[in-house]
């Protein structure tokens, strides 16, 4: 392929590389990205600042509830790898029992789960409170104060443990270009019942093409997932 100066022959190439000088290509997309970066981060603390506020009873009522029974922590934390592989601690409300990671490797054969991933529809180790929170996804909540520290978005990739990234040989770079999402493709509708492939395709399918349509419909559709509790566990 023959090079001219701000251009790129036509020479073999598609159509679409055809006579546009290139360093504009290069322009128009950085301006698109960061108009959208800078959009998608203002909805980000919008959205984030006001469900906080208006959900805090609600926070209250759940802390309360998880907590109660035997005095014991409201809320659970791990380490999970956020974009650019920048590790962060990732709360939840407590779902579980106390120490239930210790009584993992108990349960390992009874994976239901492919890949990287741990999950058992029926896990033992999930608390009646726990079970309601996790139908509607209402242990994720506290999530909301990582997207107004910017340590997440309301719509992304969701964040992975360091061990599963390290277990998955074929686990996409680019998945961890992004801030980690509250809410993903995944969401949308089939939730838990989606293979750990499927997950990643449908992963690197956001970010090839997100845009701030796309994130409104995947809030609406995730949204409405969530209120019907489609293939959570």
């Amino acid at each position: 392929m023959q090079r001219t100066e701000n251009t790129i022959s036509t020479y073999g190439a598609p159509p679409y590389f055809s006579t546009a000088p290139a360093s504009e290509h290069l322009r128009a997309s950085s301006a698109k990205d960061v108009r959208y970066r800078i959009a998608k981060r203002t909805l980000d603390i919008v959205v984030a600042a006001t469900m906080l506020v208006l959900l805090f009873p609600l926070f209250v009522l759940i802390a309360l509830l998880v907590s109660l029974p035997k005095g014991e922590p409201a809320f659970y934390w791990q380490l999970r790898v956020g974009q650019n592989g920048r590790r962060f601690r990732f709360y939840k409300f407590r779902s579980m029992v106390v120490g239930a990671d210790a009584i993992k490797a108990s349960l390992m054969a009874k994976n239901e789960a492919d890949g990287p991933i741990f999950k058992i529809k029926h896990d033992p180790r999930v608390t009646p409170v726990g079970r309601i929170l996790r139908r509607y996804s209402l242990d994720e909540l506290p999530q909301l104060i990582h997207v107004l520290r910017g340590e997440m978005s309301l719509v992304g990739p969701r964040p992975h443990l360091p061990q599963e990234i390290a277990d998955c040989s074929h686990y996409p770079a680019e998945r961890l270009t992004v801030p980690p999402g509250l809410l993903c493709l995944r969401e949308v509708g089939t939730r838990s019942l989606m293979s750990f492939d499927q997950w990643l395709d449908s992963d690197l399918e956001y970010i090839r093409t997100r845009s701030l349509r796309t994130d409104f419909s995947i809030l609406c559709r995730a949204f409405r997932a969530v209120a019907q509790a489609e293939g959570a566990y």
